[in-house]
């Protein structure tokens, strides 16, 4: 039997037939290789139509025990009490630390505790930290891992099928996986940035440039809601609008930032969502060397709020909510670890704040 069409339609009626089915029994029914029938059921699971479990596939909807009214906890459920959490992000160094000690806020709440591990945006590293924590007996697991090319897509996959629980932070499986059964907590960035321009516009601004100095996944999504929003309000759809820039400090800024600003000076900008906070510091400083008055002729707003009411002037900014974040995501997966029986998966979406200040010449505390 050749034609993977075929060979889906047995693994299928298999599994129909008889609830779960190891993959052993499938190389034999089948007459192929391991490796075969391996890429099929990968196949098959992420459209949706099985089950990975270990050493085998089940059916993806399978009928389970009435759900019944959990008493304390959270919206959630009630936490495992007394677990050890594992946590594996990008980075310690920017974001993430009011994020990891938002988890750990909820697990030690919940008399558990929290271990972390960094992987440095690296596939490769998050499995390995991952499978670290795993021997270290971790009972559930938070992760932000890369989402992205196939190294991302075999890493999700890899993940659905571990042991324990795992909840996805600031991370949810592209559409390539649409059935990927991982709970997941994440910030709506890109409908941050549209608070952002629509604030800006409602000041009299009719073009809002992005300004974003990495191509993280937050930037990705900045630029999606600015775009949509540029759009859906009638803005001018210029390409020249999306500026990428060098990080703040690094070589060339200064030259980098004063070129954007007299640029923006020439063609009529006068505001700018600028990603992250220190880029948008520097611009600010930038312009007052050159003369350009912030918010007179310049109006700012950054995304993150991590030091921008300290600029001078103070930064309007769109928050997102790090610390509520780590802990809901701690939370999901304390009930998730503390279910035994079947569970629905969770997703949930935290709206950042807008935060205004003196940048953009509105009115502060409104």
């Amino acid at each position: 039997m050749t034609l993977a069409a075929e060979r889906h339609a047995v693994i299928l009626a298999a599994v129909r037939s008889e609830g779960t089915v190891r993959l052993a029994d499938l190389v034999h029914r089948l007459g192929v290789s391991a490796v075969t029938v391996r890429r099929d059921v990968t196949e098959l699971a992420d459209r949706g139509l099985l089950l990975r479990v270990h050493g085998g596939v089940t059916l993806p909807h399978r009928l389970g025990r009435q759900e019944q009214q959990a008493d304390g906890g959270t919206v959630f459920g009630p936490p495992a009490a007394g677990t050890l959490v594992g946590m594996v992000v990008p980075s310690v160094e920017y974001y993430w630390p009011h994020v990891v000690q938002g988890a750990q806020t909820a697990v030690q709440a919940a008399g558990g505790r929290l271990v972390m591990r960094v992987s440095s945006y690296d596939p490769a590293e998050d499995r390995r930290q991952i499978a670290a924590l795993l021997d270290r007996g971790v009972r559930t697991l938070l992760a932000a891992p890369v989402v992205t090319g196939p190294a991302g897509l075999e890493l999700l996959r890899w993940l659905g099928g571990l042991p324990v629980p795992v909840t996805l932070v600031e991370r949810l499986p592209p559409p390539a996986l649409p059935t990927l059964a991982l709970d997941a907590a994440t910030t709506a960035h890109a409908l941050g940035a549209g608070l952002a321009v629509r604030h800006l516009v409602t000041l009299g601004h009719r073009s809002v440039a992005l300004v974003t100095s990495r191509t993280s996944p937050t930037s990705r999504a900045l630029r999606r809601g600015w775009e949509e929003t540029t759009r859906e309000l009638g803005l001018p759809a210029d390409p020249g609008l999306d500026i990428d820039v060098p990080a703040y400090g690094t070589p060339g800024w200064a030259a980098t930032y004063d070129a954007v600003l007299r640029r923006c000076r020439e063609d009529g900008v006068r505001a700018l969502l600028v990603h992250s906070d220190r880029e948008a510091i520097g611009m600010v400083e930038r312009a007052r060397d050159l003369g350009i008055a912030v918010p007179g002729e310049l109006a700012f707003v950054s995304y993150d709020d991590e030091v921008a009411a300290t600029s001078d002037p103070p930064l309007t900014a769109v928050r997102p909510q790090k610390h509520r974040l780590g802990r809901l995501a701690a939370e999901l997966a304390l009930a998730r670890a503390a279910e035994a029986g079947p569970r629905p998966v969770h997703r949930v979406e935290l709206w950042p704040t807008l935060e205004i200040r003196e940048s953009c010449g509105g009115h502060p505390g409104a």
